[in-house]
C-alpha cells in the first residue's frame, strides 16, 4: 500500500504567514493531510474552515510548549509543572476536537536549566509516566491517540528529556496504555542512533506517526544527506505502515518546487494527487 504524506504547516510553506493559507497551499500541492505544532494565534474555527474548504484532514497537533520566556518546550516530564501540563492538554484536546484531529503529541519537555540530566532523570520519568497516564484517560474519552516523540539531544535540543526511541519505548511499556504510541521522527532517530531499518522493524508495533527530513540539514528528503528515502519508503510499505508520514523539514527554497521527491513517489506508485477528497480519516 502506498504511503500517505502529511504537510507539516509549522515547517512547510513559510512564505505564507498564516496556517489556513498554508493548509490551502498544501491542498494545491496535492497533500490530503496536514499537521502542525501548537497552532499559536490561529483560532480553531479558522483552521477547521480552511480544512473543510480544501477537503484535507488535520492529523496531528502538539500540546502547548509552555512558557517560552522560561525556555520551556513541553511540560510532560517537568517536575512541578503537572497542573500546567494538564491545562495545556485540555486546551489541546479542545482544539483537536474542533478541527477533527485524532492525534496529539504530548511533549516531554526539557531538563531544567539548573539541573544535570542524570540527577533528575528518575524524577522526570516518574512525572512523565504520571502525566501520560492522565493524558491516556483524557484522550480515551475523545477517541484520540497520544504520541511521544524522542527529539535528538546532539544537535536540535541538548536538554530535551526524551531523546531516543529506546527510552520512549521503555516509558510507553511502563505506562501501559493502548492509546499512547511512538511518534518516530527519522531525522532525530538517525542522529541519536542510526540503524533505521532495525529500529523501524523493532518499534513498528508502537509507532503511531512518522516524520521525515534529510540528515543533517533537515531539508527535503532528496537533498544531499545520509538517508536513502526511496529505500526507507519501500521498507515502510513492506512493513504495512498505514499511518501518516509527516513532512517536517525546512524547505531549501520554494516549498512547492522542493516537492519533486513527493511527485516522483506518487508517479512511481500510480497516484494522481488532487482528486476528490473527503475530510474524514
Amino acid at each position: 500500500m502506498a504511503l500517505r504524506f502529511s504537510a507539516n504547516l509549522s515547517w512547510l510553506f513559510p512564505e505564507l504567514p498564516a496556517l489556513p493559507a498554508r493548509l490551502e497551499a498544501a491542498a494545491r500541492a496535492g497533500f490530503e493531510a496536514v499537521e502542525a505544532a501548537w497552532p499559536e494565534g490561529c483560532p480553531a474555527p479558522a483552521l477547521h474552515a480552511a480544512a473543510e474548504r480544501a477537503g484535507l484532514r488535520v492529523v496531528l497537533l502538539n500540546t502547548p510548549p509552555g512558557d517560552g520566556e522560561r525556555g520551556e518546550m513541553g511540560l510532560g516530564a517537568v517536575p512541578g509543572r503537572q497542573d500546567a501540563f494538564r491545562q495545556g492538554l485540555a486546551a489541546a484536546v479542545r482544539y483537536a476536537r474542533a478541527v477533527g484531529c485524532p492525534r496529539i503529541h504530548l511533549m516531554a519537555g526539557r531538563v531544567p536549566q539548573d539541573a544535570e540530566r542524570e540527577a533528575v532523570a528518575a524524577e522526570m520519568e516518574t512525572t512523565f509516566i504520571e502525566n501520560l497516564r492522565h493524558a491516556a484517560d483524557v484522550l480515551a474519552q475523545e477517541d484520540m491517540v497520544g504520541l511521544v516523540e524522542p527529539i535528538n539531544s546532539r544537535i536540535t535540543d541538548p536538554r530535551y528529556f526524551l531523546n531516543t526511541p529506546h527510552q520512549a519505548a521503555a516509558i510507553l511499556e511502563k505506562v501501559g496504555r493502548p492509546n499512547l504510541k511512538l511518534q518516530l521522527d527519522l531525522f532525530h532517530c538517525q542522529i541519536m542512533d542510526g540503524n533505521l531499518s532495525r529500529n523501524l522493524e523493532t518499534y513498528f508495533p508502537l509507532i503511531g506517526h512518522i516524520q521525515i527530513a534529510q540528515v543533517p540539514g533537515r531539508h527535503e528528503p532528496d537533498s544531499p544527506g545520509e538517508l536513502n528515502f526511496p529505500y526507507i519508503f519501500k521498507l515502510l510499505e513492506s512493513l504495512g505502515y498505514t499511518g501518516y508520514v509527516g513532512c517536517e523539514y525546512a524547505p531549501k527554497g520554494d516549498t512547492v518546487e522542493g516537492l519533486g521527491w513527493l511527485r516522483s513517489y506518487w508517479e512511481s506508485r500510480g497516484i494522481k494527487p488532487g482528486g476528490p477528497r473527503k475530510a474524514t480519516e
